[in-house]
């Protein structure tokens, strides 16, 4: 066994590492296969433990005043600054996000969110006055929080940041193929006051630790980010004990390119929104709807533009496309690369074998299809890796219809002139639409439709997700 690079000793419980007593997981790095560090493999009596300390913790920290913990977290975006590269690295070995976006969106967006979210406490509106009512908005209690592997540090501070501020306590289960960045957060957070027992994480399992946190009795909400199919089985289970479930699931957007776009600005977009992070993004774009008539020119400027994602070790600040998350996952978009090819599917671009000279880690070309037909599987299925499939529309209604016409609701994007692509934006059924490359705004409200989930992540809406409401009548 390769020895271990990073660290982690056991869960973090109450404020304490505990020792896992089931055994181990591996954690991999998908470039060179090797075993990075391992994990604990957590079981239902470490969950108790962990709901158990969340319990305890709640009274004192939900009394605490909201600008008391706005400053906590101030001090936590602090920490995270602090150990950026250091954060940076582990998501890189973890995953294999080139070390370039590990350093810029797997960093900076946490801190972005974290800050966004401690400067809603004081105009928030914690209590208001409603006739004869006083509407008061409370912690909900004890959160079960459980995130994917493709942004690690993202999606839990995503969910922790607004659930501590409206002063509830949490329980957090990281994936299983990404685990590293959760225990530096939690040392950030203890460092920065958070009180023991307030955030605690549990290592392992979707199967064991994700179930046992779903069906707990003891936990109020269930805060999930990862694939409808386990966003399905969460709900299910959380429904025995009607615990509140917020879901932000997978996504399968579109880029509605207008006959009066700028068309190298919006291909290029559209490119680097369907390859970044290796294309392992529930926001990524990996349709892009051309008129017809402009199908050649979109091919051809979209190839060259996908000329420019090197392909290689995650490590070199050169490369833009690391290895998927993990082999499984490679062959997983494989499948449907050879998939898009056997449905007749123009290939343009890249194809099912590997990159030349990389025998060796979880790698594979990204691939551009021409031609595609909307009703097929690689225009309809959630890929999760760098497959863009260009599909040409005859008019508008067409584009709309086609943009629509998934089970998926969570992104798109639009290029044209501004007042005709705001009005195609209107209409589309996702939860957050991109008008000429609009930049991300992290007090917005992220989130999809349909089969992409429910609830809202980020600004006043994320932070309503996390609190209970309760009326006083005089």
């Amino acid at each position: 066994m390769t020895p271990s690079t990073y660290t982690v000793a056991g869960h973090w419980i109450g404020g304490e590492t505990i020792t896992g007593s089931a055994g181990t997981l591996p954690v991999v790095n998908p470039a060179t296969g090797e075993i990075v560090a391992e994990t604990p493999a957590g079981t239902a009596a470490d969950v108790d433990r962990a709901v158990t300390a969340a319990r305890a913790a709640f009274a004192a920290w939900s009394a605490t005043t909201p600008q008391h913990r706005a400053d906590v977290l101030r001090r936590l975006g602090a920490g995270l600054a602090a150990r950026a590269e250091e954060i940076a690295q582990a998501i890189t070995a973890e995953m294999g996000s080139p070390i370039g976006m590990s350093r810029t969106a797997q960093v900076a967006f946490p801190a972005a969110v974290v800050e966004s979210i401690a400067g809603l406490a004081d105009d928030f509106a914690w209590t208001e006055d409603v006739g004869n009512s006083l509407i008061v908005r409370e912690p909900i209690g004890v959160v079960g929080a459980i995130t994917p592997w493709n942004f690690p540090l993202q999606q839990i501070v995503s969910k922790l940041a607004p659930a501590l501020l409206a002063g509830n306590t949490m329980v957090f289960k990281p994936s299983e193929n990404a685990p590293l960045t959760a225990r530096i957060l939690a040392e950030a957070a203890a460092e920065a006051g958070v009180p023991a027992g307030v955030f605690n994480v549990v290592y392992g399992t979707g199967a064991t630790v994700g179930e046992a946190i779903s069906a707990h009795p003891d936990i109020d909400m269930i805060s999930f980010t990862g694939s409808t199919r386990a966003g399905q089985r969460i709900s299910a289970v959380a429904a025995a004990t009607v615990k509140r479930v917020a879901l932000e699931l997978g996504g399968k957007g579109a880029n509605i390119i207008l006959d009066d776009a700028d068309l190298p600005t919006a291909v290029q977009q559209g490119v680097m929104m369907a390859f970044a992070n290796g294309g392992q993004v529930c926001g990524a774009w990996p349709r892009m709807l051309a008129p017809t008539a402009r199908q050649d020119e979109v091919v051809a400027l979209a190839v060259e533009a996908a000329k420019q994602y090197t392909v290689g070790d995650p490590g070199d600040e050169a490369t833009r496309i690391g290895p998927m998350a993990s082999e499984a996952h490679r062959q997983k978009v494989v499948g449907y690369i050879e998939r898009g090819i056997a449905d007749g599917a123009r290939l343009v671009f890249g194809g099912p074998e590997r990159p030349e000279g990389l025998t060796v880690g979880a790698y594979l070309q990204p691939t551009i299809f021409a031609d595609v037909d909307p009703a097929s599987a690689i225009a309809q299925d959630e890929i999760f890796g760098p497959v863009l499939t260009i599909i040409p529309y005859a008019d508008e209604e067409e584009a709309v219809a086609i943009a629509n016409g998934t089970l998926y609701g969570l992104t798109s994007g639009v290029f044209g002139e501004p007042e005709h692509a705001m009005a195609v934006a209107r209409r589309l059924r996702v939860g957050q639409v991109d008008v000429n490359a609009g930049h991300w705004n992290p007090l917005a409200p992220f989130g999809g439709y349909k089969h992409s989930g429910n609830g809202r992540e980020f600004g006043r809406l994320g932070l309503e997700e996390f609190l209970e409401t309760k009326s006083i009548q005089r």
